[in-house]
C-alpha cells in the first residue's frame, strides 16, 4: 500500500475510534459499563466473522494456533482498551480519552520500534521521535486539564 494512502486511511480509522468511547459510554448508561463492552465486542466479532467469510479467507482461521502465544493477545488488549475508554470517558471526556490513547500508543510504539519487538525492524530513537512523544504528552496534559 502507498504510504500516503496508508496514513490517510489510518487517520480516518483514528477518527472512527474517537467515536467509539462516547458511543460505548451511551450504551453503558443503559446496560452498565462491562455489559456495554461485551456487546461492543460481540457486534464487532459478528462483523469481522462476516467480513472473513465473505472475503473467502475463513481458511486462515485454521492456522490460529500455529503462532506464538502472544500473537493471540490482540483481542484481550482491545477488550482492555474498550472497557477502560468506556469508563474513562465520563471522567476525562472523548478528547481526553483520545489524547491519552494516542500518547500511550505512540510511546509504546516508539519503544516497540526501538527494540524491534514482534518481528519488526529496529528503528533508532531520534531526537525527533522523543520530541514527538513529549509534545503528545504535553498535549494530553492540556486537553485533560
Amino acid at each position: 500500500m502507498d504510504r500516503g494512502l496508508a496514513v490517510l486511511l489510518t487517520a480516518g480509522a483514528g477518527g472512527l475510534i474517537a467515536l467509539q468511547a462516547p458511543i460505548n459510554a451511551g450504551l453503558g448508561k443503559s446496560t452498565g459499563s462491562l455489559p456495554a463492552a461485551l456487546v461492543s465486542f460481540g457486534i464487532g466479532t459478528i462483523a469481522l466473522a462476516a467480513i472473513v467469510v465473505l472475503s473467502g479467507k475463513a481458511g486462515g482461521v485454521s492456522s490460529t494456533f500455529d503462532v506464538s502465544w502472544y500473537y493471540l493477545l490482540g483481542g484481550l488488549l482491545g477488550a482492555v482498551y474498550v472497557t477502560n475508554a468506556l469508563i474513562a470517558v465520563s471522567a476525562i471526556g472523548a478528547g481526553g480519552v483520545a489524547a491519552a490513547t494516542i500518547t500511550g500508543q505512540l510511546t509504546f510504539s516508539v519503544v516497540i520500534d526501538r527494540l524491534g519487538l514482534f518481528g519488526l525492524d529496529q528503528v533508532a530513537l531520534s531526537p525527533e521521535r522523543v520530541a514527538g512523544v513529549v509534545l503528545l504528552l504535553a498535549g494530553t496534559v492540556l486537553i485533560v486539564r
